[in-house]
């Protein structure tokens, strides 16, 4: 009896197969220079905070979560690469928009412009958003509703799949979770019937 209730046990460890693929995401991330992404990405991945350059062209990163894969193509916010952001997003499924919560007024009305040009972007537009109000642990920081009425997000997103989260460099798991609020919009579209 042990030895069959032994091979039992081996069969149950060893012959279950490697586990399902898990999908992956093309997404694209944008936001003014400061705002924070390439810092946000580099602690997904685990990466060392001590040798984070901003980025001068654009970047990608596959960050792995635990039901998905994210291919992450960062774009940098200066403003002499902003006019060229939508050359690179053919292809994406989802967007990540990191603004910088404490910023100056000038900064925040650059970001609320380019957000809005992102989100009325043709190849944009049918996408979920995640917008990261980053800088949370800063004085000066806005509130989640001062930024949602400001950028104006609720006539704007009409009819879109959105979130606004609050997040800083200090809570990594709330950027967590609000990556799996993405992702759990990237499967519903991904089981979404197609339209004829």
């Amino acid at each position: 009896m042990e030895p069959l209730f032994l091979l039992g046990c081996f069969r149950a460890l060893c012959c279950k197969g490697p586990p399902p693929p898990r999908p992956e995401y093309d997404l694209v991330c944008i936001g003014l220079s400061g705002s924070g992404k390439t810092s946000l990405l580099s602690q997904l991945c685990s990466e060392s905070p001590e040798n984070i350059v901003s980025t001068t062209g654009f970047s990608i990163k596959a960050v792995p979560f635990q039901n998905a894969i994210l291919n992450v193509k960062e774009l940098g916010g200066a403003d002499n690469i902003r006019k060229y952001w939508s050359r690179y997003y053919q292809g994406s499924q989802g967007v990540i928009f990191v603004l910088d919560s404490a910023s100056s007024e000038d900064d925040l009305e650059t970001a609320r412009n380019e957000l809005h040009s992102a989100l009325q972007h043709p190849q944009l537009c049918t996408l979920p958003f995640l917008i990261l109000a980053n800088h949370q642990d800063k004085p000066a920081a806005r509130s989640v509703q001062e930024i949602k009425k400001y950028f104006e997000l609720e006539p704007l997103a009409r009819g879109k799949r959105w979130i606004l989260k609050p997040c800083s460099l200090d809570d990594m798991e709330a950027v967590k979770d609000s990556f799996s609020l993405l992702i759990n919009l990237l499967e519903e579209r991904d089981f979404e019937p197609s339209r004829m």
